[in-house]
């Protein structure tokens, strides 16, 4: 199908594309287990800072998150312009095409990472069923081992989330330059405003990420206060004797998960059309786009990997090491778990969403940026 008189080796440079796309997609998949397992340095130095206390732990997970985003950005640079340039003539068009087959070729995996993605809750789930219905210590050994491959899994799986956002993204924004150039009769070359919309599109992200991690924050102190007044009310539960009012902590987060999302959802949505419409134009729309991407994917990488890390270095700790379970190394791995959960569950994986849906809009509404 790709094979023409005008360019007899195309296909071959597009099959290389793919090929790219299919390696980018392995390179985030051990990356990221690099950076998340228990088996490597990162995870293991990690679990040796929580020995010093809840500072350190915090300190040495925070520098790894920052760490691990240096070879993911690197990893897509180099896919992007290898993608970019394995075309015959190296022209923009076909420069391009070559780009949406590498992401066609990342996305050929999503099968098996999909699958990868669904481990991880299943053994979560697992052990909580373990813990509730009170199964001996062998068993829950056994789910904790699980739980943690679970965490890396997960964390593969957002890091090659990320990845694909990306490569989309590059897509979608030369779609919209070219829109712009297209509507405006002239071409898009000069952005004179390109550094308020750059500081606009970081906003956003770090804003996002805020409101993300809040929203977990508050509704985690509704739910503690909510168990504290089953247990004044009702001695019985920490004795068996009697039973939790469960539908209520579940009412709590179902309705917070909803309410608290729509201020994120809104600051996606209406960010790209107050600044392109009654503000500064289609430039600067197009310099925030850019700049919330590449912000975006660096704040993702970090906020995932970093979540991982510190769930895993917890588990690593209740392996026996370090003094166990219920040592002070373990109560400050704990505390650096508590911090990494809303890092890789909450904030982390919605911002790819945020950058699929600042691109999607601003192509859309391009014309009326004009």
């Amino acid at each position: 199908m790709l094979y023409t008189e005008q360019a007899p080796s195309a296909w071959f440079s597009f099959a290389l594309c793919g090929l790219v796309g299919i390696i980018t997609a392995y390179a985030f998949v051990w990356i990221s287990k690099y950076y998340t397992d228990y088996k490597y340095e990162p995870v293991r130095s990690l679990a040796l800072a929580s020995s010093t206390g809840h500072g350190t732990n915090i300190i040495a997970g925070v520098s790894l998150g920052l760490e691990s985003t240096a070879l993911p950005v690197l990893i897509i640079s180099v896919a992007i312009v290898s993608a970019f340039w394995l075309d015959e003539s190296g022209k923009p068009i076909g420069g391009l095409f070559g780009t949406a087959v590498a992401t066609m070729g990342m996305l050929s995996t999503a099968g098996y990472v999909l699958t990868m993605d669904m481990f991880g809750p299943i053994a979560d789930n697992a052990g909580g069923i373990v813990e509730m219905s009170q199964q001996p210590e062998s068993v829950r050994e056994i789910t904790d081992v699980l739980d943690a491959v679970g965490n890396t899994t997960k964390a593969t799986t957002k890091g090659f989330a990320i990845g694909s956002a990306a490569l989309a993204s590059f897509l979608l924004f030369s779609a919209y330059m070219d829109e712009v150039s297209t509507f405006a009769q002239e071409p898009l070359t000069q952005v004179t405003k390109v550094f308020v919309g750059g500081l606009l599109g970081s906003m956003l992200i770090f804003l996002f990420s805020a409101w993300a991690c809040s929203a977990v924050g508050k509704t985690a102190q509704e739910v503690v206060n909510e168990v504290r007044r089953q247990f004044i009310e009702r001695p019985g539960i920490m004795e068996y004797k009697e039973k939790p009012d469960y539908g209520r902590c579940v009412a709590i987060v179902a309705s917070a998960s909803l309410r608290e999302m729509i201020k994120p959802g809104a600051l996606a949505i209406i960010s790209p059309m107050v600044v392109g419409q009654p503000l500064l134009g289609a430039k600067v729309v197009a310099a925030m786009l850019m700049f919330a991407t590449v912000s975006g994917i660096l704040m993702a990488l970090f906020l995932n990997t970093a979540g991982g890390a510190w769930d895993n270095a917890k588990k690593y700790i209740e392996t026996g090491v370090l003094g166990g379970k219920g040592s002070d190394c373990h109560k400050a791995a704990v505390t650096g778990d508590t911090v990494g959960d809303p890092f890789k569950d909450t904030a982390g994986p919605s911002l790819h969403v945020l950058i699929k849906m600042l691109a999607t809009i601003t192509l859309v509404m391009a014309p009326i940026f004009l």
